[in-house]
């Protein structure tokens, strides 16, 4: 068996902070375990100096992240276990593309937390609400679109750039229908947006979040009951979109009325729409191309920010529908 020819590289990190320090090493060397791992090689620090030992393009590719990471931490963001599989993924490649083709880094401010995009893919979706009144974000599970949608939602609510936040999602999944589930309609809404409620809760605080919705500055409705309406001055945010029908997404994109702002998110692999029922989000995207007024990102399996296990379950699910198209 040949033996693979193993290096050493020591990195200095600049500025040297203690506090900096501290959050880019993790309790008990937690955050260069999981570096170790994601990269194959061995991590030793002492102080600002960093001893990176084992093949050299995986050193080099570990190089990238931490130097990456620790920059983050300079900037006073905390590193958590999701941020740091995320630089683990950017560095796939030995020169990994920047994160910005414009050199522009998005940051988005809540009253909890700044939040920094963890990818070019992110980026650019931070860019395009920034720059586009409707957005479309496509892409897996666990890549950040809920997420960041409604950290923009609050960013421009705290600024006074809206004055709502509608929060909607068709209720098609698994079988069920709003009518066969128990409760009034907030009670039947509700378990489909609970990943925007968390994200909300996480910005804002359970306490802002509830006062919120009792000035109804906050609204939560199934997608059904926007007809005849016309939103303005309005963030709007539809999750799990692929599970509109065509005539669904073409009322929702034409609700929208001056002042408001609409993120369109959805999987195209998680469609729950019955087989002879083409999905709106599939319908539109193709309606829609070429639209310079429109901002398109699209996520894939590098943009995953859940357990590293969950990229590689995605990626197997693409080879094997590929594999079906192409037979």
């Amino acid at each position: 068996m040949a033996e693979i020819n193993q290096t050493l590289t020591q990195l200095k990190l600049e500025p040297a902070n203690t506090k900096n320090l501290k959050s880019f090493v993790g309790e008990l060397n937690g955050n260069l375990k999981i570096l170790e791992k994601g990269f194959g090689v061995k991590i030793f620090q002492n102080g600002n100096k960093v001893s990176i030992s084992g093949s050299e393009d995986s050193i080099k590719k570990a190089s990238n992240a931490i130097q990456d990471l620790y920059a983050t931490t300079t900037r006073g963001i905390e590193l958590s276990k999701e941020t740091i599989q995320m630089a683990i993924n950017n560095n796939d490649d030995i020169n990994p593309a920047p994160i910005s083709s414009s050199g522009n880094e998005y940051l988005i401010k809540t009253p909890k937390r700044t939040i920094k995009p963890r990818g070019r893919n992110q980026n650019d979706y931070l860019g395009n609400m920034k720059n586009f009144e409707i957005n479309f974000g496509v892409g897996p599970a666990g890549t950040g679109k809920t997420y960041l949608a409604v950290a923009k939602a609050v960013e421009m609510l705290v600024q006074e750039e809206v004055k709502k936040i509608i929060l909607i999602r068709p209720a098609v999944e698994a079988g069920e229908k709003l009518g066969f589930l128990p409760g009034d309609l907030s009670q039947k809404v509700d378990p489909y947006l609970r990943p925007l409620y968390d994200a909300l809760y996480e910005m804002l605080g359970f306490e802002q979040v509830v006062r919120l919705l009792e000035k109804e500055i906050l609204e939560v409705a199934p997608l059904a009951y926007l007809r005849g309406r016309t939103l303005n001055n309005a963030f709007i945010i539809m999750d799990e979109s692929q599970n509109t029908t065509v005539d669904q997404m073409k009322m929702f994109l034409t609700r929208m009325g001056f002042g408001s702002y609409a993120v369109i998110n959805g999987d195209m692999t998680q469609i729950d729409l019955p087989k002879n029922i083409e999905s709106g989000l599939s319908h539109a995207l193709k309606v829609l191309d070429g639209l310079e007024d429109i901002g398109f990102t699209i996520f894939n399996s590098k943009d995953v920010v859940r357990h590293p296990l969950v990229r590689k379950i995605v990626d197997a699910y693409d080879n094997f529908n590929q594999q079906k198209i192409e037979s």
